[in-house]
């Protein structure tokens, strides 16, 4: 059942790719929201058969493959990787409208596409340590050359940077991997049978910083997050929505699922500290976001400090804190790639990005009053107004965390303040004010560009109003983590003199 949502992606990739010749960009288009579709209805169906009651893998697949490195194809989910891999497919589908009807090398361009939304599925899915290295492997290609061929002016620079960090990060947590199947004896790399207690706590400590830069990066963590604004900024819209909506949630992904889960008694020495960056992160990013110009660059510069918000939660490790972090990995991607969305059409239509060009957008004649509509309430979701997903989010983080670390949580939530300082920054130049008399002709914004920025805005506040329709499907997988992680912490006070 799991492998149709690798096989539909990788087969969709090779009709648009391949065959045939003489295929046009508006049947590429089409043929890769059909099979877009397909997997988003599928992912949709194992959600109905989702059993709430069992809080481990469901699904599951396994298929010997190259036994003498110990890899296999084994995949299944649970409530972690459920609701990431509906977003995946919900936010490919929304990235194909953005892209518009006319591209230059539709072929290519679509087939890229579908090859991401197939790497991050099987990363998600996969239950053996090297095939997920494999699948997060595999999508850095695609992204480098959606990059690299559609970007903006300075797309090689910030191509190349991405491959650059993007590729380390798979090094670092292929060496991780390596390490911790060696070193505790295991005879393959399959998850469940990765056992690390034996090993020294030195040695785990290694292996789980290993971890945490490598999907630091990915995520990414200040510092390393110079990578983000250059790709973010260079990338197209649809690129864009891909990077921050779903890409990066394989770091945190990552983090939840092999940093708290396999390490648990390492983690809890470690996170002070990673509460402290997660902070670090939060702040940086939202006091770069109040210096830019560029309100592309803004909103990803705002993607750092909400990428922060999951690690400083996952950190405190209580129920409602990794509830909370998995919940804003579903939020975040979708009000970031509601934003990005917006800020491609206004750019579309008003031909730049420039917040001291940009002004009276709310016109109702001449301006964008739909988009900047829009803009407003994605500047709010992520804010985190109540009444919207974000909200929803935010406040299990910061309740979930504030009995761990509640001075860094305290900074979070100043930082959640700072939030909507440079969204009051951004709509008050872009939506309001006098339209400029020389330069206010722009196109009308057509319906099929509205729609899925309409549907977008529906699920963020359904989502809002309604959060259990998400967070139930969470819920018994990460008080499952937590149990297991106080498990590890009571053994260690009873062995103590």
């Amino acid at each position: 059942m799991l492998s149709a949502l690798l096989i539909l992606p990788i087969v969709g990739a090779a009709i648009v790719g391949f065959l045939p010749l003489s295929l046009d960009g508006s049947k590429s288009r089409q043929i890769t929201l059909f099979f877009t579709a397909l997997s988003f209805g599928w992912s949709l169906y194992l959600l109905q058969q989702f059993n709430l009651n069992n809080p481990g893998f469901q699904f599951e697949e396994y298929l010997p493959w190259a036994n003498a490195i110990g890899l296999s194809y084994s995949v299944g989910v649970d409530g972690l990787s459920l609701p990431l891999l509906i977003l995946n497919s919900f936010l490919t589908g929304f990235a194909i409208f953005s892209i518009g009807e006319k591209v230059e090398r539709p072929r290519l361009y679509y087939s890229l596409i579908l090859l991401c939304n197939g790497g991050i599925a099987g990363a998600l899915m996969a239950q053996n340590l090297l095939l997920f290295v494999l699948f997060y492997e595999v999508e850095l290609i695609p992204f480098y050359l959606m990059i690299a061929i559609w970007g903006g002016e300075k797309r090689g620079y910030a191509s190349t940077k991405f491959l650059i960090y993007t590729a380390l990060s798979g090094l670092l947590v292929l060496a991780a991997f390596l390490g911790m199947s060696f070193l505790s004896g295991s005879a393959n790399f399959d998850y469940l049978s990765i056992h690390l207690e034996q090993l020294s706590l030195n040695t785990r400590l290694i292996l789980l910083t290993l971890l945490l830069v490598g999907f630091g990066i990915k995520i990414p963590l200040v510092p390393l997050h110079t990578w983000l604004p250059d790709a973010y900024t260079e990338a197209s819209p649809a690129v864009t929505i891909l990077l921050g909506g779903i890409l990066a949630k394989l770091g945190t992904y990552g983090l939840i699922r092999f940093g708290l889960q396999l390490f648990p008694e390492a983690w809890s020495l470690i996170a002070p500290g990673l509460a402290i960056i997660g902070t670090i992160s939060v702040l940086y990013g939202a006091l770069s976001a109040i210096a830019q110009k560029d309100i592309k660059r803004m909103v990803a510069y705002s993607s750092i400090g909400h990428m922060g918000y999951i690690l400083v939660a996952a950190a405190a490790g209580t129920e409602l804190s990794i509830l909370g972090a998995v919940t804003q990995m579903i939020s975040h991607g979708l009000i970031l790639a509601l934003l990005f969305y917006l800020v491609g059409i206004v750019e579309r239509k008003a031909g730049t990005r420039d917040l001291d060009i940009l002004n009276g957008l709310m016109n109702p004649i001449r301006g964008l009053p739909l988009t900047s509509a829009l803009l407003i309430l994605a500047g709010m979701g992520s804010a985190g107004i109540p009444g919207l997903v974000g909200f929803i989010a935010e406040y299990m983080v910061f309740q979930g965390s504030f009995t761990a670390f509640p001075i860094p949580t305290l900074l979070c939530i100043i930082a959640s303040g700072l939030t909507a300082v440079y969204f009051v920054i951004l709509l008050n130049r872009t939506c309001f004010g006098k339209l400029d008399n020389q330069r206010a002709y722009y196109p009308k914004v057509l319906a099929s560009e509205n729609i899925p920025a309409l549907i977008l805005t529906a699920t963020i506040i359904f989502l809002g109003v309604q959060p259990n329709y998400l967070v139930r499907w969470i819920e018994p997988t990460t008080n499952t983590m937590v149990a297991h992680l106080s498990t590890i912490e009571q053994s260690q006070i009873a062995v103590k003199p």
